[in-house]
C-alpha cells in the first residue's frame, strides 16, 4: 500500500510521511466474502482493519447496527490495548481491507511515538460517539 492510499483514510490523515511509510510496511492486505465474520464479541482483538472496498455491518455493544464503507475503520481499540472485541463485524458484501497488526503496530510506535499523537483525536472521537449511541 502506498502513503497517498493510506493519506486518504481519516485515520492516518495526520500521520507525517515517515509514519506513513511504517504503516505501510505493516499493514497486509486481505480479501473476504459477503457474510464471513471478521471479528465476533470477546475474541482476542489482534488489531485494526481499514476497508479498501465493499461493506461491514458492525453490531455494537448497545444493540445498535452500523454500516462502514471504504476509508473507514474498525478494531482501533485493539490497536491500543489487548482487551477483546466488543462488536460482531460482519462482511455485507465482498470486502477488500488492510489488517495491521498490534504487536507490531506496537513496535512501530515505540520507534515513531508521532504517528499515536496524530491518531489519538480521531480514536478519540470514535469512542466517545460510540458511548453516546
Amino acid at each position: 500500500m502506498d502513503t497517498g492510499s493510506l493519506r486518504a483514510i481519516p485515520l492516518f490523515a495526520g500521520v507525517d510521511e515517515g509514519g506513513l511509510g511504517g504503516i505501510a510496511e505493516l499493514a497486509t492486505e486481505f480479501t473476504a466474502p459477503a457474510g464471513q465474520v471478521l471479528a465476533e464479541v470477546g475474541q482476542p482483538g489482534t488489531g485494526l482493519f481499514v476497508i479498501e472496498e465493499g461493506t461491514v455491518e458492525v453490531d455494537l455493544p448497545n444493540g445498535s447496527t452500523v454500516e462502514l464503507g471504504p476509508g473507514e475503520f474498525f478494531g482501533e481499540a485493539a490497536l491500543l490495548t489487548d482487551s477483546p472485541r466488543n462488536a460482531r463485524v460482519r462482511a455485507r458484501s465482498d470486502v477488500r481491507c488492510l489488517a495491521i497488526e498490534r504487536l507490531a503496530f506496537s513496535r512501530l510506535l515505540e520507534e515513531q511515538p508521532s504517528i499515536a499523537v496524530a491518531m489519538l483525536p480521531i480514536v478519540a472521537r470514535r469512542l466517545a460517539a460510540d458511548r453516546e449511541s
